[in-house]
């Protein structure tokens, strides 16, 4: 669009692209941007760089090797996604999951949890001019897997669960070890909430910037800490219980202000919270005697028909449309991921913002690109 300034010079909207790299985003994602001078006027999402394809990759494997899929549309929240393909395909077959399994499925999510929301704690400063905090998140999510790795023998893709439970019984004391692990988190923690939540360099670039109302969070179908920032008070482990959250308190973190300090200080909260969980949760495993699994047939095929199961991953609600025809493959894994949802309000969120605004916006959305390139 040209404009005439009146005084015979005209100027043009500039447009820019930001991408396709890693600009403050976990993954490979593109904006299309019209610029008025440091002004975004509009953004356009651009999806599609990261090729992952998993959806149609569900149909030609078996329900064993899907779960090793699920690892990897969001390679922060592992164990998460294993455990909602795992859920959905034992929905289906009617499998009765051993109660100890189900304590320790429970215990290990919420240690993904926090490891996921502490590497967007380290990151989001980071990605805003603040390198410290990084090292602060990085040595407590040492701490944290160390315990995982022990327990599944990965680092990042745990491949842990299984249709029917567990892949094995954990090593012997293992749950002291993790709850030592948690112990050790929750004192320090406290060391990376004092260095950034007040700091007023944050505070300038975080507050008031990149405001999400409830009513856009809602009709974007956002979730998670971004959806509870603004004020949506929802979370399944509460308000739709699976596994045995149901026997659980379990406090939701939520803000009103619904700007990039908001969804900061929830995720912020939300780690104190899941400590808190997964420590009770080990406490339920030592009380609890017997299997980790059940036993399946050599081919596993789940009855004709559909199911579906959604969990509250940690980056917000994540679902698992299954649809079988008795074979032992998926005819259909349809993917509802929390992080396609959150990046569609960058589209309202970004225009009016000057472009320094820009990578504190995008930073404080917490997604994940192969969560959405799915």
């Amino acid at each position: 669009m040209t404009v005439g300034t009146g005084a015979g010079l005209e100027t043009a909207d500039m447009v820019l692209n930001i991408g396709p790299q890693h600009p403050s985003t976990h993954g490979v994602l593109r904006l299309k941007l019209t610029l008025d001078g440091e002004r975004v006027v509009t953004c356009e999402p651009i999806v599609g760089y990261m090729h992952r394809g998993a959806e149609k990759l569900f149909e030609v494997r078996d329900y064993r090797q899907i779960l090793m899929l699920a690892n990897r549309h969001d390679w922060l929240s592992a164990f998460s996604n294993e455990l909602g393909v795992a859920l959905a395909v034992e929905r289906l077959m009617g499998i009765e999951v051993p109660e100890r399994a189900t304590w320790l499925r429970m215990a290990l999510a919420e240690l993904n949890r926090v490891l996921n929301h502490l590497m967007f704690l380290g990151s989001y400063p980071l990605e805003i001019g603040a390198i410290t905090p990084m090292f602060y998140a990085f040595r407590e999510r040492e701490t944290l897997q160390a315990v995982m790795e022990e327990v599944s023998g990965g680092r990042m893709h745990y491949m842990f669960n299984r249709v029917g439970g567990l892949k094995e019984e954990v090593p012997a004391g293992w749950t002291e070890r993790a709850r030592e692990a948690i112990r050790t988190v929750r004192e320090r923690l406290p060391d990376l909430d004092n260095l950034i939540r007040r700091n007023d360099i944050f505070l300038a670039r975080t507050v008031g910037v990149g405001v999400l109302t409830a009513e856009q969070a809602a009709a974007f179908g956002a979730s998670g800490p971004v959806a509870r920032a603004s004020g949506l008070d929802f979370d399944l482990r509460r308000d739709e219980p699976y596994l045995a959250y149901d026997e659980l308190d379990v406090p939701v973190v939520t803000r009103s202000a619904g700007d990039c300090h908001s969804r900061f200080e929830v995720l912020l909260d939300q780690t104190y919270v899941s400590l808190d969980l997964a420590e009770q949760c080990l406490s339920r495993v030592d009380q609890i005697s017997g299997p980790v699994n059940v036993r399946l047939p050599k081919v596993v095929k789940a009855p004709e028909g559909h199911t579906y199961a959604w969990t509250e991953n940690p980056l917000g609600v994540n679902g698992y449309y299954l649809v079988s025809r008795g074979e032992k493959t998926p005819w259909r894994m349809k993917l509802r991921t929390a992080s396609y949802a959150n990046v569609q309000a960058l589209s309202t969120l970004i225009p009016g913002c000057l472009v320094p605004d820009l990578i504190a916006i995008l930073g404080s959305m917490f997604f994940v690109v192969g969560d959405i390139d799915k």
